[in-house]
């Protein structure tokens, strides 16, 4: 798979689509995803920002790089005393790409050790790439992988991740992540719902590859999943740009800070669709990083921003957003979470 991240860094197991998949409008996919389809069997087409967005992103960067690189640290070190020090990174891709990056940099500089990274599709209500696993224990065995993500919203992916894995008893199930205000998880840098600045942009800061793909007509049967590589967006690639700020910032004596995880956020996912009657709960994304995919890749029914952190920082870049595509953003009152989007029931439209 070509992208823009260095082999050194990274593996992609994934097949290279490239030039036979068409993107498709944002409404358009997601009338065609509301109606049933697949949401795997096509592609956006990459968001463009602004130039007040990059803007935004930058003063993000700016701002929240060393919150982010404390996260990297404190789940890195999580993964190194909880594999004793053998660990083989797998990261799902693509949000979970650059995070595993930073995660293999922080323990080789600071442990002098080598970590083997593969990035590989997970696909809800789909499964993970069995061949991508295979090829993975093929080459390192089972007992000391790890999954890494970049967060997580409610869980639907950690709960596919588990699902999976029910076919690879002998690998554990557990997912180390940078934030989980859903509390899912006791791998996370942090709990609260930070701001990842990676998460403000799409394939940008991602190696410049899409989102990952699998149709039957394009991927067979002994195929990765697959994934686009966009070229015609190498002058605007920030990927770099990130995981080395983020890189240049890491402090290797953070003290620990473990919290123990004994309350989901999942339950005011529920209250928040009772409340706005919304039968389908997936049309629901708690959190940053999930708010902000809705506005760059979803149709946006409104805009979810917690009363007391209405005029953060951290949340500019969604108020931007949301002000380009004029979407209505409301005030509601939530505790794990920061903002939530809620996507628009096509039917209604």
């Amino acid at each position: 798979m070509r992208s823009s991240f260095n082999r050194d860094d990274v593996i992609f197991l994934l097949k290279d689509i490239t030039g036979k998949v068409e993107p498709m409008g944002t409404v358009e996919r997601e009338k065609e995803i509301q109606g049933g389809r697949h949401y795997c069997e096509m592609l956006p087409i990459e968001y463009k920002p602004s130039e007040k967005y990059v803007e935004i992103y930058e003063h993000a960067l700016k701002v929240f790089a060393q919150s982010t690189a404390d996260a990297v640290a404190r789940v890195s070190e999580m993964i190194y005393r909880e594999k004793s020090g053998k660990v083989v990174l797998v990261s799902l891709a693509r949000a979970g790409t650059p995070v595993g990056i930073l995660i293999k940099r922080y323990l080789e500089a600071k442990y002098k050790i080598k970590i083997p990274h593969y990035s590989i599709s997970i696909i809800r209500g789909k499964g993970i790439d069995q061949n991508a696993m295979d090829y993975i224990i093929a080459e390192h065995g089972s007992s000391n992988i790890q999954f890494v993500d970049g967060w997580i919203g409610k869980g639907a992916i950690f709960q596919q991740l588990k699902e999976a894995l029910n076919d690879y008893p002998e690998v554990n199930t557990s997912i180390a992540v940078l934030a989980d205000p859903a509390m899912l998880t006791p791998l996370a840098g942090t709990h609260e719902d930070i701001l990842i600045p990676s998460s403000c942009l799409n394939s940008t800061v991602s190696g410049l590859i899409s989102r990952s793909f699998l149709r039957e007509d394009i991927i067979g049967g002994n195929d990765f999943h697959g994934a686009v590589y966009y070229k015609d967006l190498l002058k605007e690639d920030r990927t770099y740009e990130f995981i080395n700020e983020i890189e240049r910032r890491f402090q290797y004596n953070l003290e620990n800070q473990d919290v123990p995880v004994n309350r989901s956020g999942v339950a005011e996912v529920y209250r928040i669709q009772e409340l706005f009657g919304i039968q389908d709960i997936n049309l629901i994304k708690p959190g940053i990083g999930e708010t902000t995919r809705v506005l760059l890749r979803r149709v946006p029914w409104k805009i979810l921003v917690s009363r007391k952190h209405m005029n953060s920082v951290e949340l500019q870049h969604i108020l931007q957003l949301a002000k380009e595509k004029n979407v209505a953003v409301e005030m509601f009152d939530m505790e794990h979470y920061k903002c939530c989007g809620l996507i628009r029931k096509m039917a209604d439209a």
